[in-house]
Parts: C-alpha cells; sequence; structure tokens
C-alpha cells in the first residue's frame, strides 16, 4: 500500500466468479487495490484487466486484540467484484488514520501474542465467511524484525480459520537484499510456506518526506528486488507490485501523492514538458515553480507487465484503482 494514501480502512448470495483466465492478460493475474469509498462504477471500468479486487475494509485496532468490521462500502464492493467475475479480497491492515501512517505498536501488539493472532484469525474468517469474501489478503506494515516469526502465524492462522477455496495473500515491502527483507519483519521462506501469493510492494523506492525526487518504482530497482526475493520465494507465489501514482517534490515545503490524472493535468496547466524515461519506466517534470513530479501511468503498467511475463510471476498488483489509469 502507499505510504502517503495509505488506506483506513453486504451480506448477500453472490454470483459465481468467471474463470480467472478470462480476466488475466496473457496468463498474468493482476490484483487491483481500492479503498472502500471506492464506487462500482470504478470497479466496472477496471473489470476487464483484473483478476482480483482487494478491498482496503477492515483495520487491526490499537491495542492489536481485535479487528473493525468491514464497512458497509467493503461489502458493496465484494459485490460489485463478483458481478464482475472477480474474485474478492477482504484487506486487513494497521493503517491509524489519528496517527496518518502504519501503526507499528498495534502490529506488534498483535503479531508478538499467539492468543491474539488466533483471535484476529477467527474474526477475519467469519467476516470472509460473512460477506462471501474470496480471501484474506494481509498489509500489516512497519513490523519489527522480532515479529516476523509472529507474521508467519497470522498466515497460518487464517489458513487453518478458513476453508480451504479461501486464500491468504501478503503485501510486503520491496527491498533489494535479503538482509532487507529480515529487517522488514519478512521471513520469506515462512511466509512462501503459509500464504498463497506474496504481492511485493514494488513502489515507493522515492516519494517526498524521505528522499528527494527520484522514480515512484523504477525498473532496474524493481529488478533488483525481484533477483533477490526469488532466491527464496517461487516466481508462481510472486505478484509484482505497481504503481498507480505520482508524487511532487515543490521547492519548500512537503510533497504530496498525485494521481496519474493529477500529475498530467499539473504539466499541462503549468505548459511544462513531461519527460518519459525509458530506463526507468516512469514519467517525470519540473513546473515552472521548480516542483520536481514523477509518475507511473499506463505506458509504465505495459513495462510491468512485461517484467513479470519474463519472471513467470504469478501476475501484479496495482496500487490503486481510482489514482491509476484504467487496466485493460
Amino acid at each position: 500500500m502507499n505510504r502517503v494514501l495509505g488506506a483506513v480502512v453486504g451480506i448477500a448470495l453472490v454470483v459465481a466468479p468467471l474463470p480467472a483466465a478470462a480476466r488475466e492478460p496473457a496468463g498474468l493475474a493482476v490484483t487491483g487495490w481500492a479503498l472502500d469509498d471506492a464506487s462500482s462504477a470504478l470497479v466496472r471500468r477496471n473489470a476487464e484487466g483484473l483478476s482480483t479486487l482487494s478491498v482496503a475494509g477492515v483495520s487491526i485496532n490499537a491495542s492489536g486484540t481485535g479487528v473493525t468490521r468491514p464497512s458497509s462500502g467493503a461489502r458493496r464492493l465484494a459485490r460489485s467484484a463478483h458481478r464482475q467475475g472477480l474474485t474478492a479480497e477482504l484487506l486487513v491492515g494497521n493503517y491509524s488514520d489519528r496517527l496518518g501512517d502504519f501503526d507499528a505498536r498495534a502490529a506488534h501488539r498483535l503479531l508478538s501474542r499467539s492468543g491474539r493472532i488466533t483471535a484476529v484469525a477467527r474474526r477475519l474468517a467469519s467476516y470472509v465467511a460473512a460477506g462471501h469474501w474470496d480471501g484474506v489478503n494481509i498489509d500489516l506494515e512497519l513490523v519489527r524484525a522480532s515479529d516476523a516469526d509472529g507474521l508467519v502465524r497470522l498466515a497460518r492462522a487464517l489458513q487453518r480459520a478458513m476453508p480451504a477455496t479461501r486464500t491468504v495473500t501478503i503485501d510486503i515491502s520491496a527491498s533489494t537484499s535479503l538482509s532487507g527483507y529480515r529487517q522488514g519483519g519478512y521471513d520469506l521462506a515462512g511466509l512462501a510456506g503459509a500464504v498463497d501469493v506474496i504481492k511485493l510492494m514494488t513502489y515507493d523506492q522515492h516519494g517526498p518526506g524521505w528522499s528527494g525526487a527520484g522514480p515512484v518504482g523504477g525498473l532496474p530497482w524493481q529488478r533488483a528486488a525481484l533477483r533477490t526475493i526469488l532466491r527464496v520465494v517461487p516466481a508462481r507465489q510472486v505478484d509484482l507490485g505497481v504503481a498507480g501514482y505520482g508524487y511532487t517534490w515543490p521547492r519548500r515545503g512537503v510533497g504530496r501523492t498525485v494521481t496519474v490524472a493529477q500529475a498530467r493535468r499539473l504539466v499541462a496547466r503549468d505548459h511544462a514538458r513531461a519527460t518519459w524515461h525509458a530506463r526507468q519506466g516512469e514519467w517525470s517534470a519540473r513546473l515552472g515553480d521548480g516542483t520536481r513530479l514523477w509518475w507511473s501511468d499506463h505506458r509504465s503498467y505495459r513495462h510491468r507487465v512485461a517484467l513479470a511475463r519474463r519472471h513467470h510471476l504469478h501476475g501484479l498488483a496495482v496500487w490503486r484503482l481510482g489514482s491509476a489509469d484504467t487496466l485493460r
């Protein structure tokens, strides 16, 4: 999940999903993440290019002892996904509106206690059953290295709590070294044995507040992160994360996240020139006031599709619908 746009996140008989191959570009599964207030029309517009909709619908509480209920918007989106023949995942995260960031302490409080892991897994499984979700997408970020075992236990507890037909996937921050994954709280071998798919968040390489201007997720960096994780995790279990947004770096103050459409409008209104960087597979521009922009659009996406094919990956995962160009 994008760190600046971190998400906070009906019970009805649903239409059985169409075969996944009907929605996959050249055999690649495609997940689109969506906020729980997204519209059903947005799902319809992107359905042709999707296999799975992952809805940021629930969050663990600050004490790590429980998880919020899926919002009505999340349940509506699950129904919309099924009507379009897509599978629907319920994303559970630790983003905090109060902090304006991911709550590392909440994640630790959950992952350091076996009883809490079991209780949260059972509660999530009950939400999946009641809402006819097809699985759970774990998006716990800023995990301590000491809680790597707890993250694996949570994935395994979810697998035990849900029917075998339901899936467990996990989002992990990209690194170009195995030690970086370990420091990020990821036991890659353990997670590969516990989840169905690992969604590698190969974006936020650069961003306002933590780096100077640069590609959101450049191709050389993505290739390095992939080479590293594929030393441990089978390619068939890995989805390549794709940015569908951009960032600004003003001369003064802190920059912000922009949608792809917003980035193009900023450039057009300023009569600036956008530059395509073939090596990075992204666009950049400099506005008249000195503001720098980098963004990733549909042209960038095509390069990530090619990268996923080259490595024989399971697929791709795009953050996020409503910010990215429409998927085809």
